[in-house]
Order: structure tokens, then C-alpha cells, then sequence
């Protein structure tokens, strides 16, 4: 009987997945109803101190019909992937890909009360501007005071993690750290390249 996914490709330490999370915020949503899957890809944060996710969605998002108090969702943090070339090893492989991705399990609690979303949306703000913001979202933004009726927040309390860590470790300690400057190399490349065309042909 075969393992799957691969012992060594999973990860139990939350302080990583944390780490992702922080890193790489921008999450799919996934819920059901029906047997109808939905997603959206929106911001997600780590609330520290309550240990939840935190996020907010579009009012008129289909989506929001199966987000009732109680209900279960799936979160999934992708970090950097690539494809390894075997002719980045030091010893014969076959191609594959790497990836860091952190999959959470939780139950979705609504938050209606205006005052406390708008407290979600700032701290979202406050977390994605980082340690030196050049924007604060304050309170009383007249623009928040319209938005906010236009959008479902809720946090969602964490019922299990799977972190999903492919990174060559069944090789040797030279391919590991091989592919790993591939993985850090390739990340770069193609992003540069990806976002540079994807505006030229949109803008």
C-alpha cells in the first residue's frame, strides 16, 4: 500500500505555515453547497493573538451564500513553484516540480457588526503595508464608510493544517540545495517575465 501524499513532502510545523501565510496572503477560498465547489482568491491574514484567519469578501460574490456561521471552507496559501530540470542535478533524475503550499481547514464565523469589519479592513491594511506604510486606513475614511456595506467579513477558526513542502528532499544534499537555487531563480525569472507581458497585452 503506497503513501500518499510522501511523508517527506508533508509538514507539521505551523510556525512554517504561518510563515507562508504571512508571506504569501493572497489565498483560495474554497466552500461547497450542493456539490457546487467555489472559489475566490482573495487576501487572507493570520490574526496572531485569536489564532484565525481574518478576510473579507464582495457582498455580491455568488460565493457568500455558503458562508454561513458554522459552515467549513478550505484555504489554500500558494507559495513559489517551479519545474526542476534534471539537468539541474549533480546525479541522473527525471523532471518534476517544486512547491510550497499550505492547505487550512476551519469553519467560517460571520462578523455583521459594521464597526468591527471596518476594524478587519484596517488591520488587513495595517499587515499588507508592513513595518514602514505609507498608507494608514483610517476609521473614518469616508470611503470605507460606503464600503463596508458592500462586503461579508468573517474569520475562520483553524481546524486543521496541512503544509505541502515539495522541495527535493528524496535527494542528496548537493541536488537539495541545487534545486533550491533553481526554485529561488526560476521564481524570479518568471514572474518578471510573466507580469511584463500580461500588462503589455492588457494595458
Amino acid at each position: 500500500m503506497s503513501n500518499y501524499p510522501p511523508v517527506h513532502h508533508q509538514s507539521k510545523d505551523i510556525q512554517k505555515m504561518i510563515a507562508v501565510i504571512k508571506q504569501y496572503p493572497f489565498a483560495m477560498l474554497v466552500s461547497a453547497e450542493k456539490d457546487l465547489p467555489f472559489v475566490t482568491h482573495i487576501p487572507i491574514i493570520y490574526n496572531e493573538e485569536s489564532g484565525r484567519l481574518v478576510a473579507h469578501i464582495d457582498k455580491f460574490n455568488p460565493q457568500v451564500s455558503t458562508l454561513k456561521n458554522g459552515a467549513e471552507v478550505t484555504v489554500i496559501f500558494k507559495g513559489p513553484d517551479s519545474y526542476i530540470s534534471p539537468s539541474v542535478y549533480s546525479t541522473t533524475q527525471l523532471p518534476t516540480w517544486n512547491y510550497i503550499i499550505v492547505h487550512i481547514t476551519g469553519t467560517i464565523s460571520l462578523i455583521n457588526d459594521p464597526e468591527t469589519a471596518k476594524e478587519t479592513m484596517i488591520a488587513m491594511t495595517a499587515f499588507l503595508e508592513g513595518e514602514n506604510p505609507k498608507f494608514v486606513l483610517e476609521k473614518e475614511n469616508k470611503r470605507m464608510e460606503a464600503a463596508v456595506n458592500y462586503i461579508q467579513a468573517f474569520d475562520i477558526t483553524i481546524t486543521h493544517w496541512e503544509g505541502k513542502f515539495k522541495l527535493s528532499q528524496d535527494k542528496n544534499k548537493k541536488d537539495q540545495a541545487l534545486a533550491k537555487q533553481a526554485l529561488i531563480s526560476y521564481s524570479k525569472k518568471i514572474d518578471t517575465a510573466f507580469i511584463e507581458g500580461i500588462y503589455d497585452q492588457s494595458i
